[in-house]
């Protein structure tokens, strides 16, 4: 492995100008095809496998025509204190709106509340509905004006009005001018971290590449394999961060050759080959976590986690052939300026036992239980919340209260009551019931359904049966007396589930909870049931993968038991934060709640494919001193002298660009920064920087230890780049004395 990414990363030094042109030439094709390509077909966000997405198939088969794709708006009025919104004179104002409202272009159908009844007991609030023939996308501006000004008239007349669902709602935000800092701050790590323009401009330039041709190739292929506009997500993201990181790693390995006096496309061959080769096997890391999303079974993350894998994969090669070829055009410009004025011995002493890696790492093998303990302990206290996580799907109750929608919501809330935001919906299907029932037969069984379900406690009302042409399936729904994310709802559905076998039993008619309410429940059913199975084959493989790297039996159950412990502080402190409230205030929070069904599963791929990619760099540099001579010990601080700082810059920077979403106005957009940004900070600070080299110092020679009859068997892959240190003998500099350090260093 050594030895062919030693010559791949010569030969793209060498013929530079054929590796840029051909790596432009990639992105102009892939651009061209993603311009060119049409667009991609609308597929939804099916989760097969769940009662509800059974019983949305069953309604679509069943009542032809019926669903409504097209963006709505529900324009909720509230009469000023004391007064009626059936008063004369607010009843015009709301009746002018929906007749204003009703006439635009777009406008499939507005519903006058008081001829639907949608007016509250109390006849403070009422609300119209709006449909439209376009989605929310192409609604055009006129149409969004026209409502815009039909609802301020109605507030100028006196009415509280709001307006509910698509039509206006805004597409998430990324952080705005908070992300924005956050790639600044990454930039300035970069060059604090190099010491110079072209080094930290170039990791940049390169991730920025590989995401283009990333993005590029999933908009070119989205019509072909059905990629929705949200699958992009994941690939972008992970794609800056692993692309930084890779070619930070190859540059900062460059850097380190050159200073021990390697000729330019020496020192880039040799930092393909061992950096590199650490690159590979991060890189697959990633892609097992990002492809074991498949495991969950829903589509839209299997797509999104096979795209993004595919983003990581263009990373590496990036890293093991565009980055040598860049280092060809700015051999000496990415040098630090000490470097560049000749003075080699500087630049040697920067990897010498007295800078900042060496000095921690001899601070933890002077005491490895102590700080093996006091990690355990602090991660396993801030993990404890997890024991509390509540799965669900936040919608416009956890928008800030300055948004329309949001307000819309609770005033609905408070009106109708807080189920009334999250309907169930109840389909009856009496056509395969062995009997030939007739419409009347299906009209009796549908109402005995509704009465028992009224009958249950936590169901407020339920709405006449409605049956579908052929006469043999009717749909009802249900309003449960809690908010949607209450867990005493999802306890309703339950219960009415376990009703089934007694209604069926009594009617001959079998029937299926649904509804969006419905829908949270089961996909956070769906991906807590698939949490552990994707954990076991993610962390599975990955173990084998780094048996292969490090040849030992501990280090890779040191790495994945160590991640374990960080994703679980995570968990525990994005409970702490969003659904208990702790601090949520700080970071703008205004509504507590569940945590967002797919969070922990997007948390577990993104942080297990960036940990192990620290623990490989990391820990590679250690396994490559010790199998050439060091004691444990000893080998410990090596690695640290060299990778400590890289690793330290790549994880800041991660954090950095994370912490950006925190910023957004979307509650789910915050939730993702804030975990990410926090697990990172657990992951590569408290784990591989701490505990790692803790375990490491307990355990001495007996972490490289394996069986022989296993090493037998294992492929040899010289990842240390044994074969390298052969062929490229180091020139010039000397290496710098260690006999303190294997002194200070020894286990």
């Amino acid at each position: 492995m050594a030895a062919f990414l030693y010559r791949l990363g010569r030969l793209a030094f060498r013929r530079r100008w054929w590796v840029t042109l051909l790596w432009v030439a990639v992105l102009a094709v892939v651009g061209f095809g993603a311009v060119k390509a049409p667009a991609a077909p609308d597929t939804g966000n099916a989760m097969p496998g769940i009662e509800s997405q059974k019983a949305f198939d069953l309604m679509d088969q069943r009542f032809p025509g019926a669903k409504a794709d097209g963006a709505s708006a529900r324009i909720v009025f509230v009469a000023p204190h004391g007064e009626k919104v059936t008063a004369a004179d607010n009843r015009a104002a709301v009746e002018k709106v929906v007749h204003e409202v009703a006439d635009g272009r777009q406008v499939a159908g507005a519903v006058d509340p008081f001829q639907a009844r949608a007016v509250s007991k109390d006849a403070g609030t009422a609300y119209a509905t709006v449909t439209y023939k376009v989605k929310a996308d192409d609604l055009t501006d006129a149409s969004k004006k026209t409502l815009e000004d039909a609802v301020q008239q109605a507030r100028d007349a006196g009415l509280t009005v709001e307006v509910g669902g698509n039509a206006l709602a805004t597409q998430p935000a990324a952080g705005g001018a908070a992300e924005g800092i956050g790639i600044a701050i990454a930039a300035v790590v970069l060059l604090i971290t190099f010491g110079s323009l072209a080094a930290a401009g170039l990791p940049l330039l390169t991730a920025v590449v590989g995401v283009g041709i990333s993005i590029a190739s999933i908009m070119a292929l989205a019509s072909t394999f059905g990629l929705s506009g949200t699958t992009g997500t994941l690939a972008s993201m992970l794609g800056l961060a692993v692309g930084i990181d890779y070619a930070m790693f190859v540059v900062s390995r460059y850097r380190e050759e050159r200073a021990r006096g390697h000729e330019p496309e020496e020192a880039a061959g040799l930092a393909a080959g061992t950096a590199g080769s650490a690159v590979v096997f991060a890189g697959l890391t990633v892609v097992i976590a990002l492809a074991g999303l498949s495991v969950v079974g829903i589509p839209l993350l299997t797509k999104m986690g096979l795209a993004a894998a595919g983003a990581v994969a263009v990373g590496v090669l990036i890293a093991l052939t565009l980055i040598p070829a860049l280092l060809g055009f700015l051999p000496r410009a990415v040098l630090s300026r000490s470097a560049r004025r000749g003075a080699k011995a500087k630049e040697a002493k920067e990897g010498s036992e007295h800078n900042g890696g060496s000095r921690w790492a001899r601070f933890v093998l002077r005491r490895p239980l102590p700080v093996l303990l006091a990690c355990v302990a602090g991660l396993g206290a801030i993990a404890i919340p997890v024991t509390g996580l509540q799965l669900g799907m936040p919608g416009d109750e956890a928008k800030p209260t300055s948004a329309t929608e949001r307000r819309a919501y609770d005033a609905l809330a408070e009106g109708f009551g807080p189920g009334f935001n999250g309907p169930l919906t109840i389909v009856v299907d009496a056509k395969d019931t062995g009997d030939a029932n007739s419409t009347a037969d299906t009209k009796a069984a549908a109402r005995t359904i509704a009465d028992r379900i009224a009958a249950t406690k936590g169901v407020v009302s339920v709405s006449p049966p409605r049956l579908n042409a052929a006469g043999d399936t009717a749909v009802f729904s249900a309003t449960p007396a809690t908010a949607p994310t209450d867990e005493k709802t999802k306890d309703l559905v339950r219960t009415i589930r376990a009703e089934r076998p007694a209604l069926e039993s009594a009617t001959h008619a079998s029937f299926e909870v649904t509804g969006s309410t419905a829908v949270n429940i089961d996909v956070a059913q769906k991906v807590q049931d698939a949490l552990i199975p994707y954990l076991a084959v993610v962390v599975g493989l990955a173990f084998l993968l780094l048996l292969v790297v490090f040849r030992s039996l501990l280090v890779p159950l040191k790495a994945a038991a160590g991640f374990l412990l960080s994703v679980l502080a995570a968990f525990g402190a994005v409970v702490a934060v969003f659904q208990w409230g702790w601090g949520a205030s700080l970071l703008g929070v205004e509504q507590t709640g569940p945590i967002m069904s797919l969070m922990p599963i997007f948390l577990v791929g993104i942080v297990f494919g960036l940990a192990m990619d620290y623990e490989v760099f990391l820990v590679t540099r250690m396994r490559e001193a010790y199998v050439h001579g060091d004691r444990p010990g000893q080998a410990i601080v090596t690695g640290f002298r060299h990778s400590a700082r890289v690793v330290v810059a790549a994880a800041l920077i991660m954090m950095a660009v994370f912490s950006g979403f925190v910023g957004s106005a979307e509650s789910m957009i915050k939730m993702m920064g804030f975990g990410l940004a926090i697990a990172v900070l657990f992951d590569a600070f408290v784990v591989r920087m701490a505990l790692v080299p803790a375990v490491l110092a307990l355990l001495g020679d007996r972490a490289w230890w394996l069986p022989r009859w296993l090493d037998k068997v294992l492929p040899n892959i010289d990842v240390e780049g044994e074969a390298l240190s052969r062929r490229s003998p180091v020139a010039a500099v000397p290496a710098p004395d260690t006999t303190s350090e294997r002194e200070s260093a020894r286990v």
